[in-house]
């Protein structure tokens, strides 16, 4: 990436003089890329936005998503632990189960699983992240936001490019490219990549380090181009991730150390293809985007996260999905004698199906047999001292005195003794997805300064999901000397379907003022996501089965009538989350166009607010349920600037997020008691209610020939406070980072020293609940201590 510095360095810093030239230009007019929806730039658009070229991105050192996030206002992304995990929050909207709530396209094309979210990225010209509900244009799973990462071009950049670092914690990396353009219709290149690192953490139980990994990867991209404005982009991307995951240490107040007995890991081989195939004409645009993405990955979790020897899951997810997307876009009256009256509308369709195969088992060893036999084992003494303290009573006993009459008699003939075996609990379930979806937006000019858009999409979503999973306990009971066993079994069969209807529209309004591009607006617009099915809970449902019939004798199979599998139905459906956003905002130059300014303050209520919770009675995994309603109030402010003629350049950023919840209310039970929970007014969990980012880099021209210029630069991102319950009692407070780099410049040749996590600041970045060891526990993961290294760019 800072080869990409380097070229981009050379054209944005020269000899200051008095006669100050810097300016600071609109990336999306400088990085053109293919946006076939768009009828204008985006800070000519009624939305909010960050956009980030390659020298940006190098400054930030972005590798992928997660590093992006910290400069962005109200976005956050945080490091749960492994690729698996990829959660995004955008104004207080986001997921970590299911169906995501921010979209990720890379290269035009959409992301499908968010399971995917979480790659490498490199080689890239711009990253565009777009806040507020994109439901028009881009449709489900959008209605926090949007983001577009676009790699290099060979249509535009020729030569190879090489990148290899090392640092701290045996962090490792290595990336090759070559770009090729034969003639002036065909242009190809191809690229690599590997990353290791030794890791940051270690298990204190197994030895091993508790996040070590190695990934690695390759991009094939073909481009064929006419003069009559016909071309066709093909891209293939692979990679593939293989590290030890989830390093997480009970938290007491204080992190501990990672003490799992069973090191957690995760694999993952993925594979995106697609090919945009367009048209221009003088007025109007076709384009044509097909793509497939395949996943197979394999996760295992330590649940109990404790050296003790409780449960693991296992997790193999089997993914095929294939998108189809028709748009035409076009524009009228926009000849000179026309220009109060231009017309730019965009109209397509989009189709997608994906298939999703996950084998789910879980595993119970002996330290959740030693409890749950205890459980029943003192159930089972309890009933049975209160029976024969009855009939003690009925002889005219005192109860004190009968009581511990039956005690003795249960002790002096052998007492009571209950061991169980739990084994593992299988599970296969198939989740189908359809979607599809018909749009419309219109700009209307109404005045040379004032422009009206309008849109509207219908989407339609069919989910269908297909399982088969079973659960056995092998009970033996010894009481007062006789013997007993049983062996029950509960199987669960069966599928259910839905399907949504959706209405997504928008109406914005965009003010022009000056002559320098600025200008401010208002906008309107609904967002959606889907509804499905809590697979995630069936061990839970399970399990309180076997519980509640442990009772039984010999063999026994629990019967399921098809009452029981419509309960089953209700407790694990969640219907769809839907969200109204109402925002002002401004895109603003300041004169001499030396510092842009954006900002804009919104309004966003959700309706069916789609809530990640722990399961059901044991807290084995996590469930999605519809926590009523929020709100979100926030305002974001972006700055960039250049001075010095480019030699000095800095961003800076910062967005508060009030995010509630409306109407939301729980219930827990405590042996026979029912508390009712009201958490109106209450922080929604994992939400920052401060998010900070700034960048500055200064260059030194030199008059050595091998080291023409000196780049030194610094960075801070900060966040906070975060909650990470719904019941607020968890809490980080707000925390900095601090990186810093010293980049050589030598014609073709960068060499870069680096720090991250300058003052080594260890807050927590995510925090989880969990009773697998029967009593509820807090566990977290910290923020990765400081580290550095050194890079080589060369650029031929």
């Amino acid at each position: 990436m800072l080869a990409v510095a380097a070229s981009a360095s050379e054209s944005r810093y020269v000899t200051p003089v008095a006669n100050d030239t810097s300016k600071v230009v609109n990336i999306d007019e400088v990085v053109v890329v293919s946006q076939p929806k768009e009828a204008f730039y985006l800070r000519q658009q009624p939305l909010s936005s960050s956009m980030f070229d390659a020298h940006d991105l190098q400054r930030m050192s972005m590798n992928d998503l997660r590093d992006l996030s910290a400069f962005v206002p109200s976005f956050t992304m945080p490091s749960y632990g492994s690729r698996y995990t990829s959660s995004i929050y955008i104004r207080g909207i986001g997921s970590r189960i299911n169906s995501p709530a921010v979209g990720v396209y890379a290269d035009g094309l959409p992301l499908m699983s968010k399971s995917t979210y979480n790659y490498h990225n490199y080689e890239l010209a711009r990253a565009d992240v777009l806040r507020g509900p994109q439901g028009t244009l881009y449709g489900i799973n959008t209605e926090g936001g949007l983001i577009c990462t676009y790699s290099l071009s060979p249509m535009n950049y020729q030569g190879t490019r090489i990148k290899l670092g090392v640092g701290s914690h045996f962090t490792r990396h290595a990336e090759v490219a070559h770009y090729a353009k034969p003639n002036e219709h065909i242009a190809w290149s191809l690229a690599g990549f590997y990353n290791g690192q030794k890791g940051f953490f270690t298990n204190n139980t197994t030895g091993e380090r508790a996040d070590k990994g190695n990934e690695a990867g390759g991009k094939l991209r073909l481009i064929y181009q006419q003069g009559n404005g016909f071309s066709v982009d093909y891209i293939l991307d692979y990679q593939y991730v293989r590290q030890n995951a989830f390093p997480y240490g009970l938290w007491n107040g204080e992190t501990q150390p990672t003490v799992a007995n069973r090191q957690s890991n995760y694999r993952r081989n993925m594979l995106n293809t697609g090919v945009v195939i367009s048209k221009r004409w003088e007025n109007t645009t076709f384009s044509s985007t097909t793509s497939f993405q395949y996943l197979k990955d394999y996760m295992l979790m330590d649940i109990d996260y404790m050296a003790a020897d409780f449960m693991q899951m296992e997790e193999r997810q089997h993914q095929n999905s294939i998108t189809h997307e028709m748009v035409v876009k076009g524009q009228m009256g926009l000849k000179e004698a026309e220009t109060n009256r231009a017309w730019r509308w965009t109209t397509g369709t989009f189709t997608s199906y994906q298939w999703n195969k996950t084998e789910a088992p879980v595993a119970f060893f002996g330290d959740m047999d030693n409890m749950l036999g205890t459980t029943i084992q003192t159930a089972m003494y309890k009933a049975i001292v209160q029976t024969m303290a009855a009939r003690f009573e009925a002889t005219g006993m005192a109860p004190d005195r009968a009581k511990q009459m039956a005690e003795q008699m249960i002790e002096q003939r052998g007492g009571i003794t209950v061991t169980t075996d739990l084994g593992v609990i299988p599970g296969t379930f198939r989740l189908p997805t359809f979607n599809q979806g018909v749009f419309h937006e219109s700009n209307i000019d109404l005045t040379r300064r004032l422009t009206l858009t309008l849109g509207l999409r219908y989407d339609y979503s069919k989910v269908r999901l297909d399982y088969d999973t079973r659960a056995e306990m092998n009970c033996n009971v010894m009481m007062m000397g006789s013997a007993a066993s049983s062996h029950l079994l509960s199987k669960l069969s069966n599928s259910y379907h839905n399907d949504f209807h959706q209405l997504l529209p928008k109406l914005g309004l965009s003010y022009k003022f000056g002559d320098n591009g600025s200008n401010l607006y208002g906008a309107i617009s609904k967002g959606y996501r889907a509804g499905g099915y809590n697979y995630q809970m069936f061990s839970d449902i399970l399990q309180t089965e076997l519980s509640n019939n442990s009772s039984q004798r010999g063999d026994y199979e629990i019967p399921h009538t098809e009452e029981d599998y419509k309960d089953i139905e209700k407790t694990i459906a969640y219907a769809p989350e839907t969200t109204w956003n109402y925002e002002l905002g401004a895109h603003i130059n300041l004169p001499g166009n030396k510092i842009q300014m954006d900002m804009a303050v919104y309004l966003t209520n959700v309706n069916n607010l789609q809530l990640s919770v722990m399961a059901g009675n044991y807290g084995f995994g996590r469930m999605m349920v519809n926590a009523g309603r929020s709100r979100s109030l926030g305002g974001e402010l972006s700055l960039r600037g250049s001075h010095l003629d480019n030699h000095l350049t800095w961003t800076a950023s910062y967005a508060f997020t009030q995010s509630t919840f409306r109407d939301y209310r729980d219930a827990a039970t405590t042996g026979n008691t029912t508390t009712q929970i009201d958490y109106r007014h209450h922080r929604v969990p994992f939400i920052p209610r401060h998010t900070l980012g700034s960048t500055i880099d200064y260059r030194i021209d030199t008059r050595n020939p091998r080291i023409h210029a000196l780049v030194i630069g610094a960075n801070m991102a900060a966040q906070g406070s975060i909650y990470w319950n719904e019941a607020n009692t968890l809490s980080q407070p707000f925390y900095a980072t601090l990186g810093a780099h010293c980049d050589a410049l030598c014609g073709n040749v960068v060499v870069s020293l680096w720090g991250r996590n300058i003052t080594n600041s260890r807050p927590n970045t995510f925090v989880v609940e969990s009773s697998a060891t029967g009593k509820p526990l807090v566990f977290a993961q910290q923020a990765n201590p400081f580290h550095m290294g050194i890079d080589v760019k060369l650029n031929f």
